[in-house]
C-alpha cells in the first residue's frame, strides 16, 4: 500500500511540475510565435501601403481593391523630373527698365515602372492580399473611400486583418489578452492594420520593433 501511495504522488508531483512549466513557457512561446507571425503580415501590409502610395501619386486617389492594386503596378509608370532654378528678364513699364524674375523649370527626364521601382524582379506582390499563416486562405481587408477634412476631400484607405486569424492556433487565454492590449509598445487592439478611413494617415498600429531602418 505504501508502495502505491509513492507511486501516485510521484505522479502528482510529475504533473504538477508538467502544468509549471506549462504555464511558464506557453507565454514565452506564444510570443515568439507571435513576434514571427506579426512580422511576416506586417511586411506585406508595408507592401500594400508602398503600392497605395505609388498608386495615388500616379491616380490622385487610393484603389478600392486588390484587382486594381496588382494590375496598375504590372502597366503604371513613374514620371521622371527634375526641377532646377532659372531667371529671366522683362521690361516693366511701372519702372521702364528690365527687371530680373526668379523661376523653377521643371524637366521631363523619362519613365521608370512602378514594378521596378517597388519590387524589382519580385513577383510577391500578386499575391499581397493573402494573410501569411491563415488557416483558411483568409484575405487581408482593404478598402478605401474621401473623407472631408476641413472642406477638403482627402482620399484614404485601410487594410487590416484580425489577430485571432494569424494566431488562430494559440492558447484562448493568450490570444484574448494579446486582443486587450493598448499600448504604444506592442499591436494595439484586435487587428493588425495600417492607413485609417477616418483620419489622413498612411501610418500603421504596430510598434518600432516590427520596422527595419528606412521604414515608415
Amino acid at each position: 500500500m505504501k508502495t502505491i501511495i509513492q507511486i501516485v504522488l510521484w505522479i502528482v508531483c510529475i504533473g504538477l511540475a508538467f502544468l509549471i512549466y506549462k504555464s511558464v513557457n506557453a507565454p514565452i512561446k506564444f510570443k515568439q510565435v507571435k513576434q514571427e507571425r506579426y512580422g511576416k503580415v506586417i511586411s506585406v501590409l508595408k507592401d500594400i501601403r508602398n503600392s497605395q502610395e505609388a498608386y495615388k501619386t500616379v491616380n490622385g486617389k487610393f484603389a478600392g481593391d486588390f484587382n486594381s492594386l496588382i494590375a496598375f503596378i504590372d502597366t503604371a509608370n513613374y514620371t521622371i523630373t527634375q526641377q532646377r532654378d532659372s531667371s529671366f528678364t522683362r521690361y516693366s513699364k511701372a519702372y521702364g527698365v528690365d527687371l530680373p524674375i526668379d523661376t523653377v523649370l521643371i524637366d521631363t527626364l523619362g519613365l521608370v515602372s512602378v514594378k521596378d521601382s517597388l519590387f524589382k524582379k519580385d513577383t510577391r506582390y500578386k499575391t499581397m492580399m493573402n494573410v501569411p499563416f491563415a488557416q483558411n486562405g483568409e484575405k487581408f481587408e482593404m478598402k478605401s473611400t474621401l473623407i472631408d477634412k476641413v472642406g477638403f476631400k482627402a482620399s484614404v484607405f485601410e487594410a487590416k486583418v484580425k489577430k485571432d486569424v494569424v494566431l488562430y492556433d494559440q492558447p484562448s487565454d493568450l490570444r484574448a489578452a494579446e486582443n486587450a492590449k493598448n499600448s504604444v509598445e506592442e499591436v494595439s487592439g484586435t487587428e493588425i492594420k495600417v492607413g485609417s478611413l477616418v483620419d489622413v494617415s498612411t501610418s500603421g498600429n504596430w510598434p518600432p520593433i516590427y520596422d527595419k531602418k528606412g521604414d515608415k
